[in-house]
């Protein structure tokens, strides 16, 4: 820390108790009370460079020879009182960052001008203060943290206006340019063996490659209300809004303890999400909600400026504080904005209201999910997946509100179970994400078969309902499968199940045989080029026999298809006859299909159609045997 001495004699004062004594061998004549402190003093010393104390002992001494004189508003106290003492004895002293600020401000609370001395202590301060303590970054940071007690002067003086302007032009500038060591050549002037030299003369420290986020720690030092001005000071200077986001989330992780749920690797992802620090006493609830609010207000909301999990856990925190609802909505607002870019565990967050009706929150993430939605709506955010003669086409990348579909999926499997999750509060979850968004359907039915298992006392009528939330056709053979098998789904989505997952089958295996036609044509096309049978007959054979496999495998699946939906109808029609109706009858009507008859149609279209493609093979093998003896 730089320092500038004053005065040239030998200290002459000695502390006893709560009084200070110049022992100079005459006896004093005056007595200052500052506070607690008394200093036995002497009228000359005094009079000779402060207007102030020139009035008050010339008031003081009319009415008795030993004078005493009160202080009570000398900014800095006792201590600074002393140091101002010394000054007017001429006792040796240092000026240094820490004690400028206060020796400046009572300089001029006690009118210590050049009328009363050359070189007096206004001038002298304000000399180091300008061309040293401003010209320096560590030491505006000091100054600066030292105006927080005299505030009000500190402001009328403009110091702290000063010492923050420092600070905002020198972290807008690069660091490289001011400082310790000077800096030759774009660079510190290096050894041989890599220290940096100054002046010639290695220092034994090594040069450090600086960043953007360098004065993040010593920011953070500042109390809120000096570090909100320093903030509005580097925003109105230019300085980038991710730089200011990375300055205030360091900021929040020093003073906010309950941030983030466990401290880990997972915090240390961003550049911006830095490691918290460890600071003095932590600050009380009230305190905490004040500084979460600033930071609200502060934080600009744009995407992507801090990472997401950071904004869950300033989220989470509001909630816990019980801050404003405009400070909540705010933060729900930046997450719904980059809510393609939030896990699972960051949507968990647990239900901090009185009536603890779910366990999690799901009322917060439906707002979430619908300013995303809004802002993907704005922005034009393009359909994952489009339909082409009733296949569902899925982009080879996701998209992000495919990516936030999947999420909310995920989200409705893990709240599923609670039993006090009401059926209107999951359904309106899982519908408000876009037919669009999900290329296939089966996240949303596992959350649905969760929610049935937790839930058995829902009625027919309810199961069917929230079964309305899938589509059948947007189903995977695997979730098919697991659906038809399904107790718990109503009899009517069964049904829907076991009809489109025979149409998956039928299509899969007319487009084996369309393959398998073209390759025969495709065959013979290349053999008049190239010329060689032989390989492409080996070829052929062994397509064949995959082909076979794969035939044999979707014809087993059908036959088992045919079998469980003969015993249904079996079941079915005993119910109708119990109940005198034809259950059955109906069902096939209300769906306009026959599942019996197409699938028999369709292992029929099977089997002819491996014979013909058996036929087209052993036509291939004759012409390719005939070319070859010719």
């Amino acid at each position: 820390m730089a320092c500038m001495k004053l005065g040239s004699k030998t200290d002459a004062f000695q502390r006893q108790g709560q009084a200070w004594f110049c022992t100079t061998g005459l006896p004093s004549d005056v007595v200052v009370e500052v506070g607690e402190m008394s200093f036995h003093l002497h009228k000359f010393p005094l009079l000779s460079r402060s207007g102030v104390m020139e009035r008050l002992i010339a008031e003081a001494s009319d009415e008795e020879e030993k004078c005493s004189i009160c202080l009570p508003d000398i900014p800095g106290g006792a201590k600074t009182f002393e140091l101002v003492a010394k000054f007017c004895y001429g006792v040796k002293l240092e000026l240094t960052a820490s004690n400028v600020v206060y020796l400046r401000c009572a300089a001029e609370h006690l009118e210590m001008t050049e009328e009363y001395g050359e070189g007096n202590l206004i001038v002298q301060a304000e000399t180091f203060l300008n061309q040293v303590v401003l010209r320096n970054w560590k030491d505006s940071l000091r100054a600066l943290q030292t105006c927080d007690d005299i505030i009000s002067y500190a402001d009328e003086l403009n110091i702290t206006k000063r010492c923050i302007e420092s600070l905002a032009m020198k972290a807008s500038t690069d660091p490289n340019l001011f400082g310790w060591p000077m800096m030759e050549h774009g660079g510190p002037m290096q050894s041989p063996g890599g220290s940096v030299l100054w002046n010639g003369i290695s220092t034994g420290a090594k040069p450090k490659n600086t960043s953007s986020d360098w004065w993040y720690e010593d920011a953070s030092n500042l109390s809120l209300p000096l570090y909100k001005r320093l903030i509005s000071v580097m925003e109105s200077r230019g300085i980038r809004q991710e730089i200011i986001a990375g300055s205030l989330t360091f900021y929040a992780k020093r003073y906010l303890p309950g941030l983030y749920r466990r401290q880990g690797a997972n915090d240390s992802n961003s550049s911006t999400c830095l490691a918290p620090v460890a600071s003095g006493a932590p600050l009380s609830e009230e305190d905490q909600k004040i500084l979460l609010e600033e930071i609200d207000r502060l934080l600009p909301i744009q995407k992507g400026l801090v990472p997401t999990k950071f904004l869950f856990g300033l989220l989470r925190t509001a909630m816990i504080l019980r801050a404003s609802p405009s400070c909540i909505s705010n933060f729900e607002k930046r997450i719904g904005l980059q809510l393609d870019k939030a896990t699972l565990e960051d949507l968990l967050m647990p239900n901090f209201s009185y009536s603890m009706e779910t366990l999690y929150n799901v009322d917060c993430v439906q707002r979430i999910l619908e300013h995303f939605l809004a802002m993907d709506q704005i922005t034009g955010g393009a359909s994952p997946c489009s339909a082409d003669d009733g296949q569902i086409i899925g982009s080879p990348s996701l998209t992000p509100i495919t990516m936030v579909a999947k999420l909310i999926d995920g989200y409705l499997a893990e709240v599923a179970p609670d039993v006090n999750l009401k059926l209107p509060k999951f359904q309106a979850l899982a519908a408000s994400v876009p037919d669009y968004a999900r290329p296939l359907d089966d996240g949303l039915y596992r959350a649905i078969d969760i929610y049935l298992k937790s839930h058995p006392w829902l009625s027919e009528s309810d199961r069917e309902q929230l079964c309305r939330l899938m589509d059948c056709q947007k189903l995977s053979l695997e979730a098919c499968t697991h659906a038809a098998q399904n107790e718990r789904l109503p009899l009517r989505i069964v049904v829907q199940v076991l009809f489109f997952e025979q149409l998956q089958l039928r299509t899969s295996i007319a487009g084996c045989f369309l393959v398998s036609d073209n390759l025969d044509g495709s065959r013979q096309l290349r053999s008049g080029f190239t010329g060689s049978t032989e390989g492409g007959w080996a070829s052929a054979v062994r397509e064949n026999q995959v082909l076979k496999v794969g035939m044999d495998n979707m014809r087993m699946r059908v036959s088992e298809l045919e079998k469980e939906c003969s015993n249904m109808r079996q079941e079915i029609e005993k119910l109708g006859r119990v109940k005198g109706s034809s259950t059955w009858g109906n069902v096939s009507k209300k769906f306009g299909f026959k599942l019996k008859s197409q699938m028999c149609s369709a292992q029929e279209d099977s089997v002819s159609n491996q014979k013909n493609g058996s036929g087209k093979i052993e036509k291939l093998k004759g012409k390719a045997q005939e070319k070859h003896k010719s």
